[in-house]
């Protein structure tokens, strides 16, 4: 059935018999004979198909969501199996939350890559939600995520702690002076803020409610890099991680406030979805347990 699965979900993804036939090296009919040899031992057609388009009905919705896992878990069963003989190499899916994923991680697949050559590490970048729920759904092999999330078929492994900082632009009027600053003397400054769901904005929330304060003047994006744009431009401050704002503080595009008790600190953490591991995400979460990489980003 595995190969059923396969040619299911290619045509469920490219829409098309067609498409899928080129995939697969086969003809129409073939992927066509597999499709009803599937349906027929699930008991349901799966695939809504016109002249024009071929789409998951509700019954192929679910089927298409197995498959992913079935499939994920064939692959990793076979490297697995193959890492008993071979050293670290194949395949590695990497998932990470957005400050980790766009600042630090890059610098980390480089040592990975430069020290085994043979791994061949994919990266997909979303919030911790996301990642989490796709590590325990067999479609990573691994998450790196901060804040919380579902943790119910996860195996979690804090790893690192993240330092936060509000910053404003470099002529706003708060970085004239380098004094003390209490945080609630902020609270009618505009926030510029990820959307919620987000771990910044978690962190950021968590922040507030920490000092009794509750900003009302928000200005929501969905990503760290127009954030911290905005905040060059005059707009207004914000709440970053120290991890992504390294060239911004050395070109002297940001200012560092310093306000009482901070930095507020965040734990990153380590997910996979099982204890058997191949060769590949081992040496991986080595290099994360070890924080060589992140210990040398100031």
């Amino acid at each position: 059935m595995d190969q059923q699965l396969q040619i299911f979900v290619t045509v469920a993804e490219k829409e098309s018999f067609s498409r899928a036939a080129e995939e697969h090296h086969m003809t129409q009919p073939a992927v066509s004979q597999y499709i009803r040899q599937l349906e027929d031992e699930i008991g349901a057609r799966l695939l809504e198909r016109t002249n024009k388009y071929v789409r998951l009905n509700k019954a192929g919705e679910i089927v298409y969501h197995h498959a992913k896992e079935i499939l994920a878990l064939y692959t990793k069963m076979q490297n697995l199996v193959d890492d008993l003989a071979n050293k670290a190499s194949g395949p590695l899916s990497i998932g990470a939350s957005y400050t980790f994923g766009e600042y630090v991680l890059p610098r980390i697949i480089a040592n990975l890559k430069h020290t085994y050559p043979d791994i061949q590490p994919t990266v997909t970048i979303g919030n911790t939600a996301t990642i989490a729920e796709l590590v325990a759904g067999h479609q990573l092999d691994i998450g790196i995520v901060e804040g919380k999330f579902n943790a119910a078929k996860l195996i979690v492994e804090d790893f690192a702690e993240d330092a936060m900082v509000v910053v404003c632009g470099s002529n706003h009027s708060l970085a004239k002076s380098d004094r003390l600053i209490e945080l609630n003397s902020l609270e009618r400054e505009t926030w510029i803020v990820r959307e919620k769901g987000s771990g910044t904005r978690e962190a950021m929330d968590n922040l507030f409610s920490q000092y009794g304060i509750s900003p009302t003047n928000l200005m929501n994006f969905s990503s760290t890099q127009p954030i911290k744009e905005s905040v060059e431009a005059g707009l207004g401050i914000s709440l970053l991680s120290q991890w992504s704002l390294k060239k911004e503080l050395k070109n002297g595009d940001l200012h560092v406030l310093n306000i009482r008790g901070l930095p507020f600190t965040r734990k990153f953490s380590i997910v996979t979805n099982t204890p058997f591991q191949t060769k590949a995400l081992e040496v991986f979460i080595e290099i994360l347990r070890t924080n060589k990489l992140l210990t040398t980003l100031d």
